[in-house]
């Protein structure tokens, strides 16, 4: 089996930890790691020559200098940001040009996981399913914690066998009163966007739902000169859209698994995955918080930070910028970078 970790998204929501030079899934949060030598990390016992990292063109000496054992070929690299429906497909056809078939794991940069033993299972059993029918997709499901209502979910269906099951949709985002339905009902789980295939299913279904971008990216896979003035144009689209979206529920299974997963994807959402009880701190660096509960403190200068009376507090302080917001308004961050740039502070970013 042939595993892409996909490493090109900029990160921003976790800024100003994550910056459009320096994207989060390289920012070492955890253990001195960064989330993908953790990703790497996690399934080197497929062995390294079965491993390739996809990403930015302008984050490869990144890639190159924390995965220092990959070989430079395992790196693809997309020369703008597209989306994940022209990413998917350029990796792909990326291995077909290199004579490659057979089962296709689909892997993310900037999770945590406190079961990586439970994830190399269910991604052996996910190998084993596709190539006994290289005809469907086989998602992983994570057992779900808590009713969390700002990610994707995925229902199952009947058992199929021990912890395959069959797939009946999925949910984004549900409305918290929904999401909490969903938790206590049992017949859904958390979907990370971990999935396995057959390389030329998968192609298949660009053949037929997505002709266009496939004929393009054919065309571009064959000229290196022009991917680089031609892939821009390309038009954005996600790959659930684009590819999951029209697959047949009878044409896909799901794994129930308990990898300990988080995806950090948001300030507070790191916090949450680092912390050890919901209402803990997490302080990184010279830190001290006098009657104070559920904040993240990340300070990564010699400064002291202090703080009296806070509650949900984010609080990041790096060389160059200074954050302070409660997490309540944490998606407003987006919002907030739209205004430096119109300010003139690109820098910043």
């Amino acid at each position: 089996m042939k595993i892409v970790i996909f490493a090109g998204g900029a990160g921003t929501r976790l800024w100003p930890l994550s910056r459009r030079n320096s994207p989060k899934q390289f920012e070492k949060l955890k253990d001195n790691k960064s989330t993908l030598q953790m990703a790497v990390e996690r399934i080197k016992g497929f062995g390294l020559e079965n491993i390739y990292v996809s990403t930015n063109v302008k984050y490869v000496p990144l890639v190159e200098e924390q995965i220092k054992e990959l070989e430079p070929a395992h790196i693809f690299t997309e020369p703008a940001k597209r989306d994940l429906a022209a990413a998917v497909g350029l990796t792909l056809l990326r291995l077909k040009k290199a004579g490659l078939k057979g089962p296709v794991a689909v892997l993310w940069s900037d999770h945590f996981m406190d079961h990586p033993e439970e994830f190399r299972a269910a991604l052996k059993k996910g190998e084993n399913l596709v190539v006994e029918n290289p005809a469907r997709i086989v998602f992983l499901g994570e057992k779900p914690r808590f009713a969390n209502h700002n990610l994707g979910w995925i229902k199952l269906g009947n058992k199929i066998e021990g912890n395959v099951y069959e797939f009946k949709g999925w949910k984004y985002r549900p409305e918290l009163k929904l999401c909490e339905k969903m938790f206590g009902s049992g017949e859904w789980l958390w979907n990370p966007g971990y999935f396995v295939f057959d390389l030329d299913f998968i192609l298949g279904l660009y053949e037929k739902f997505q002709p266009e971008l496939l004929e393009k990216l054919l065309v571009m896979v064959r000229d290196e000169k022009l991917l680089q003035v031609e892939y821009q144009n390309l038009i954005a689209q996600s790959f659930d859209n684009a590819i999951l979206e029209h697959v047949d529920s009878s044409q896909a299974v799901v794994i129930k698994v308990d990898m300990g997963w988080s995806d950090p994807g948001t300030l507070y959402a790191l916090k949450e995955a680092l912390a050890k009880s919901p209402k803990e701190h997490f302080l990184k660096g010279k830190v001290v918080l006098h009657n104070s509960e559920d904040c993240f403190v990340y300070n990564d200068e010699e400064k002291l930070v202090t703080g009296v009376g806070l509650e949900g507090m984010i609080i990041i302080n790096t060389k160059d910028a200074l954050l302070v917001c409660h997490k309540d308004n944490v998606p407003e961050i987006k919002e907030l970078l739209v205004k430096i740039e119109e300010e003139g502070e690109e820098k910043y970013l």
